[in-house]
């Protein structure tokens, strides 16, 4: 699912060299016949919303967070790429230096990570989190319990044999200044869940250990400013999808639509029973303390930031605390209005037929995206065969499977809502134009994501089972009913995939599906030639928030 993050100074520069790149929505560039990268396919958001609200020691507890993330942005690049400072002073270039920073490195990460700095190859499977000249033989013959924890570092002693080291001990000047950090946001937190959330979340970065952490943050219900921070997501180890990367969001919650989304918490326990798939595959009950809402995001950092952003989060990842007490849902409202009007609208009208572009609306982008992270929560989490959790059997195909679960079983949540009568936010039309729209969105990240492969995955699928039609002039039609079924049986096959801990099935799957096929890629090269941006870069920070 993760260096400094753009001081406001930086950000207007990136804004300047991207030539005003909030106007260019519907430019081709040039650039891209000049240079082996495009800053128009980046479009300039403000990350701000109204603090008015907040009291003094929320606001002077804000500028503390935003030290902390920056830390934890930091630890991003080390794991990433290496020294920040040593990297970027090899780049002359201002413009290639500030796509270097939205990247975290010399690979396009929404371009199969295609080098774009002269002299680097491809990138390393592993990132900094294993040595580079490990073999897979090597590490299956490493004999350490530790070396597939999310915590731990891959490194080689003075033999030059392997061995383990741990998060707060690599990084330990860091971990401590962002313990501290956040030991003094606590005293001045003025929601006592959030005060105790801040002080476990300290231990857990000096002890890598943050199951009591994750368990408190669970519990929290009534603050206004929440912190995602730590190693969280395991996206950028490409080599066996074991190792969580460092990130942070600074997020102030939307009290209004926060209150339009608690209503369908209550309907997960009964939609995890009648899953469409064999009684096995559904036995686990996950813990059902789930908490939606809906925030403004004020600040990214580390693996968040890089490249592709994320608009919404299902968190903690820890399967104890998922089946023990469930998890939260947190939907960043302003990011995701961001990315319908300036990318999923566009592409809509190139790509959708005519008669069904009124179905693209930001509430079913919205609704879709929120179920999505409803289903991360959902399904199963163990093998029912003895390999142990789902993650580890499926190794560094998990994340591409999980996230074709979250996609699709969202889809199936909403269709089963509005049967059931309960969730009437939406014509059931606009959810599944818009979920296919949604698809030329993400697919165009590049199938060497695991978001980019899911989706690659589902558009075959569908494509198999005449969930849509293309037409002559190139846009395509939704056949609702196709569609349904073919979402409830892609959701069977996945959880099966996830329930077996087949990784054999997944990995021939993602081999013979997971890729972007010539007549889509010619539908995307359309998108891209329009100059539609691929995604969002970020003003953001205290300044923007009116803080000092």
């Amino acid at each position: 699912m993760f260096k400094k993050i753009f001081s406001i100074v930086i950000v207007l520069a990136v804004a300047v060299v991207m030539n005003s790149c909030e106007n260019a929505d519907n430019k081709a560039t040039e650039e891209t016949t000049e240079t082996p990268y495009n800053m128009a396919k980046y479009a300039n958001f403000t990350l701000t919303t109204d603090i008015s609200q907040l009291s003094d020691n929320q606001k002077e507890m804000l500028l503390l967070l935003f030290k902390a993330a920056d830390l934890a942005d930091e630890i991003f690049w080390l794991q990433n790429i290496g020294d920040k400072e040593a990297f970027l002073a090899t780049i002359e270039d201002p413009a290639l230096r500030q796509y270097a920073i939205i990247n975290y490195g010399p690979w396009d990460e929404l371009n199969n990570l295609t080098p774009f700095i002269e002299g680097y190859g491809p990138k390393p499977a592993g990132a900094e989190f294993y040595p580079p000249d490990m073999t897979k033989g090597e590490f299956n013959s490493f004999d350490d319990e530790n070396k597939t924890s999310l915590y731990t570092l891959i490194r080689r002693n003075e033999e030059r044999e392997l061995t383990t080291v741990w998060y707060h001990e690599a990084y330990k000047e860091r971990t401590d200044k962002m313990a501290a950090l956040l030991e003094e946001a606590a005293q001045l937190a003025d929601d006592p869940g959030f005060a105790n959330y801040l002080n476990l979340r300290a231990v857990a970065l000096r002890t890598d250990d943050y199951f009591e952490s994750d368990m408190a943050w669970i519990d929290m219900k009534d603050n206004l400013i929440d912190l995602v921070i730590g190693p969280i997501e395991n996206y950028t180890d490409g080599l066996y999808g074991y190792k969580a990367a460092h990130e942070a969001y600074i997020l102030i919650k939307d009290v209004e639509w926060s209150e339009k989304l608690a209503k369908y918490a209550a309907f997960l326990p009964q939609l995890q029973t009648e899953l469409p798939v064999d009684q096995a595959y559904k036995n686990e009950v996950p813990g059902f303390d789930v908490d939606l809402n809906a925030y403004d995001v004020v600040y990214y950092a580390g693996d968040c930031n890089m490249a592709g952003k994320t608009i919404a989060i299902n968190l903690p990842n820890d399967e104890r605390v998922q089946l023990e007490k469930g998890t939260r849902k947190l939907q960043l409202k302003n990011a995701m209005q961001a990315k319908f009007d300036k990318i999923l609208v566009p592409i809509s009208e190139m790509v959708i037929t005519p008669e069904q572009r009124k179905h693209i609306t930001f509430t079913a982008f919205f609704s879709n995206t929120m179920f999505h992270e409803v289903s991360h929560g959902m399904g199963i989490k163990n093998t029912i065969n003895g390999k142990g959790s789902a993650r580890k059997a499926l190794k560094e195909k998990y994340s591409s499977i999980e996230e074709g679960k979250a996609d699709i079983l969202g889809l199936y949540l909403v269709t089963k809502l509005n049967e059931m009568g309960e969730f009437n936010d939406t014509d059931l039309m606009d959810n599944y134009v818009t979920f296919m729209a949604g698809i030329f969105r993400s697919v165009r990240f590049g199938a060497s994501s695991a978001h980019g492969m899911a989706n690659m995955l589902r558009f075959n699928y569908f494509l198999e089972k005449g969930a849509f039609s293309r037409n002559d002039d190139g846009t395509y039609a939704v056949d609702m009913d196709k569609m349904k079924a073919a979402s409830t049986d892609l959701t069977q096959k996945i959880l099966k995939i996830q329930g077996d801990g087949d990784y054999e099935a997944a990995a021939n799957w993602i081999a013979t599906d997971g890729v972007i096929k010539p007549q889509l890629q010619a539908d995307l090269d359309k998108i891209n030639d329009a100059g539609v941006p691929v995604d969002i870069v970020f003003t953001q920070g205290p300044e923007v928030l009116g803080l000092k």
